[in-house]
Order: C-alpha cells, then sequence, then structure tokens
C-alpha cells in the first residue's frame, strides 16, 4: 500500500480525518457492556479515503470511498473494512498516484487514465443501502456500486441497462411495498429524472423532470403516493466547473420551488408550490395527513458554504423545520420546531413515508465545515418533548441511526448506534443508545480496532 494521502494545506486530511490505509478483517471485537441479543445484522459506515495524495486543493466529497462495517453475528462482533475499488481507483492504482483533480479543481485527466477509468472516478463515498439483496454503494453523481455482502467490489450497477444518468445517495425503500423510490440529477441535461424500482429491484418507472437549471439536489422525501422535490437555488456554474472553479453558486433571486409528483407519475403530473428560499441538505420524513403532506428537516437559510466548494469557513446552522404543503389550497406553510441546530437526521425506517412520532438528529459544537458532531437529540412530535445525548468531550461523533428491536411494538423500541472516535487517543468505537432511554448514555461499546475516519452515511441492515 503507498503512504498515506496527507496533505500541508487541508485540514480534512488530518486528525480523525486523516486516510487509513489498511483493509482489515477483525474478529471478537471487545464490548464493553452487554450488546442487546436481538440487535443482529450489519452496521455500516461511509466515508472518503482518499488512498493517494490529491493533485491539488481537496474536499472530503473527493475521497475514494471506503466502507466499514461490523457484522453482529452469533453474540460476536466482527469489523470489516474495504475501499470500494472503483474504475478511477484501478486506474490511479495502476500508476500509483492520483490521476483525478477535485470538486474544487475539476481537471481532465489524461486519455490513458479517462480510457482505464472515465472522465471522473465514481468514489461511491457517500452512503450503502440494501436492496432486492444488493448492497450499494452510493454517490449522487454516478451510478450506484454493487459490492458484496462482505464489502468485495462488483462494480456499477445500472439495473440491467434500463438506469441512464447518475442515482442519489438517498433512495428511499418503502417499508409496505419494498419499492426503491429515487432520483438522479446532473449539470447536464436531463437536469433531474426520477426513477421507482419493485421489490424486486427491477427499475419499472423513469420520468424525465423538467426545470429550467441544473442544481444540487443531495436529498428527497417520499409518501405514500408522492415523492416531494426541494428545488433550491443552488445553482451548476458549468464553465466555472470546467476551469478549475467552483462550481455550485447560491442565488435566491431565483426563488425556490417544492415540487410534488405522483409515485408513478409523469412530468405534467409535478405541482409546483413558491416557497422562502432555503437549503436542506437531508430530510427526516414526510407523510400525508388527508390532503395535506407534511415534510421534516433541518434547514439551512442559505447553501452551507462547505457545499459551495469554496467558502467552509461559513458557519450556517440548520435548525428543524416543518413544512405543510396543502394540495388542496395549493399552499405552504413553514415552521421552525426547534432551536438547536442539528444535521444527519433519521427516523425508524419502518416509517418511511409514513406518519412517524420520533426524529433523531445530530448536533455540533460548531457548525463549520468540520466535522464537529457531538451529541444526537430525539425528537417526539406528538408530545413536543425532546430528550438528548451528549458524548465526552474529547469526541466526536458521526450519524446516528435508529436500529429496531425485532422483538419490540413500539415505534422508539431499539437502539441508536454511532461510530464514535477520540481526538486525544484516536480510536474509535460503535456506541449503542437505548432509543427509549437516550439520556442514559450507552448500553454497550464496541472497540474497533483501528481508528475509522470522520465520514458520510451510516445504515443498517437486518438479518
Amino acid at each position: 500500500m503507498p503512504a498515506e494521502a496527507k496533505s500541508d494545506t487541508s485540514p480534512f486530511l488530518e486528525g480523525l480525518m486523516a486516510p487509513v490505509m489498511d483493509e482489515r478483517d477483525d474478529r471478537d471485537l471487545e464490548v464493553v457492556g452487554d450488546l442487546p441479543g436481538g440487535m443482529k445484522g450489519i452496521f455500516t459506515r461511509n466515508g472518503p479515503n482518499p488512498q493517494f495524495a490529491p493533485l491539488g486543493a481537496y474536499h472530503p466529497f473527493d475521497g475514494d470511498g471506503m466502507l466499514h462495517a461490523i457484522y453482529f453475528e452469533d453474540g460476536k462482533a466482527r469489523y470489516r473494512n474495504r475501499w470500494v475499488a472503483s474504475a478511477g481507483l484501478l486506474a490511479e492504482r495502476k500508476r500509483g498516484r492520483a490521476c483525478y483533480g477535485s470538486v474544487s479543481e475539476f481537471r481532465i485527466p489524461d486519455d490513458d487514465v479517462m480510457a482505464d477509468g472515465g472522465m471522473m472516478k465514481n468514489t461511491a463515498n457517500t452512503h450503502f443501502v440494501r436492496h432486492a439483496g444488493r448492497y450499494l454503494a452510493l454517490l449522487e453523481a454516478a451510478k450506484p456500486t454493487e459490492v458484496s455482502r462482505e464489502l468485495e467490489t462488483i462494480g456499477e450497477y445500472d439495473f440491467g441497462g434500463k438506469l441512464e444518468g447518475p442515482m442519489t445517495a438517498h433512495p428511499k425503500i418503502d417499508p409496505k411495498t419494498g419499492e426503491m423510490v429515487f432520483f438522479g440529477y446532473s449539470p447536464f441535461p436531463p437536469f433531474l429524472q426520477y426513477h421507482v424500482a419493485d421489490a424486486s429491484g427491477a427499475l419499472v418507472h423513469s420520468e424525465t423532470i423538467e426545470v429550467p437549471a441544473s442544481v444540487m439536489m443531495h436529498d428527497f422525501v417520499v409518501t405514500e403516493n408522492y415523492a416531494v422535490f426541494f428545488y433550491s437555488p443552488a445553482i451548476f456554474d458549468v464553465e466555472a466547473m470546467m476551469s478549475g472553479q467552483p462550481g455550485i453558486r447560491w442565488e435566491p433571486e431565483r426563488g425556490m420551488r417544492i415540487g410534488v409528483i405522483p409515485r408513478r407519475g409523469a412530468n405534467a403530473d409535478v405541482r409546483w408550490f413558491d416557497v422562502d428560499p432555503c437549503y436542506n441538505v437531508h430530510f427526516f420524513n414526510a407523510f400525508e395527513d388527508g390532503n395535506k403532506i407534511e415534510v421534516y428537516a433541518p434547514s439551512f437559510d442559505r447553501m452551507p458554504g462547505g457545499l459551495q466548494f469554496d467558502s467552509p469557513e461559513q458557519n450556517e446552522q440548520p435548525y428543524p423545520r416543518r413544512w405543510t404543503i396543502d394540495l388542496d389550497a395549493g399552499s405552504v406553510s413553514t415552521e421552525q420546531t426547534d432551536d438547536r441546530p442539528g444535521e444527519f437526521p433519521r427516523i425508524n425506517d419502518s416509517r418511511a413515508g409514513l406518519r412517524h412520532r420520533y426524529m433523531y438528529n445530530t448536533m455540533a459544537r460548531n457548525w463549520e465545515f468540520g466535522f464537529d458532531f457531538n451529541a444526537v437529540i430525539k425528537y417526539d412530535i406528538e408530545s413536543g418533548s425532546a430528550e438528548s445525548y451528549t458524548h465526552s468531550d474529547t469526541t466526536v461523533v458521526g450519524e446516528h441511526i435508529f436500529v429496531a428491536d425485532p422483538a419490540g411494538t413500539a415505534e422508539d423500541d431499539g437502539w441508536v448506534l454511532t461510530v464514535a472516535s477520540d481526538r486525544l487517543t484516536e480510536k474509535s468505537e460503535l456506541v449503542v443508545l437505548d432509543a427509549r432511554n437516550l439520556a442514559d448514555g450507552p448500553i454497550a461499546r464496541v472497540k474497533i480496532p483501528r481508528r475509522v475516519p470522520l465520514g458520510f452515511h451510516a445504515n443498517w441492515m437486518p438479518e
């Protein structure tokens, strides 16, 4: 393996974000406390982990995807990590160096590199989902990458040749029908495409949604009967991007719209609603209440500087909000539901698209683009109450995901899991909290035998 990819200028390649160079398989992990007997499955975390030193400026969105998994089997825990071996990464391994630019300094690679790995490297570094028996590592700028249960890369997956264009990193899996609903956006036409894959994994519905310009749209929501898009004025500038300049601008003067399309609808069926500009990176959930749709999400007043790739020092904060879309009246109302900022929103996935009661959000020490998360909060939207747990002063955590207790009956019967890393020791562990009693702190800590670099999304795959 090459030397670690380090930089004298990027804080995203230092400390807890420094890449790791080994691929491991460790069994019988040390556990402090007691693992719940019903917690059987695979915890996964995806994130950037560049194998080679960057050519120039580095942004976390650039790093090669590395999957980290903890398998809970026979009352024990096993850890395994693997790079997503994309065609672009294989081209770089062949040459022993980085060959691609970054999101903030795009470069067209040499012809021989493009022949091996394509014009853009599909890092698949953002999320990891399972649908219809396939394990998919996701990057919203490209097609999904299929891997095995043991994280070995199989290759890009295009639904038997039916998927044209990229796939979002945040598909929604319907807990009732088993369908996977997703979209893809692109700086080039068509700017927005909408898709549905059935429970068997077949792509059965695709539609181009006509929009006037390409915008960065990271996430969306679905309900039982609709898909909902927040078309914010985060505008791509292709000329700037191709010249090596930051390629996204926040242009609130363009206004903002919310689009609602029936789950199997066409472009002509989309209803658009004008709202005040804001930017939502992720959503908790949405559900129908009669002929109204309620949408919950942490929301920024403007696009965070770190997502524009040129001003990560900006300190915007995302506050929980609720949008009520009245399909009869043709109107939208918005309400901030809490004054505590947070991101990486999650729910019990068995309520995706359905009425939910509980929401889990991750809070931070500060909101510079530095991944300094340190706490989790649980909201009860029926009672209006909230409960939180703050990790230690030197701990940095990732997304907190909900794991349902298979023997449970209530929506919050289960556990909340996150990867926690200590700035002093640079060691990582998987923290297990009781979802019904977050404030009591961890009931178990699984010691991970190597540091897990700070990254993006986590998930749970029950077995």
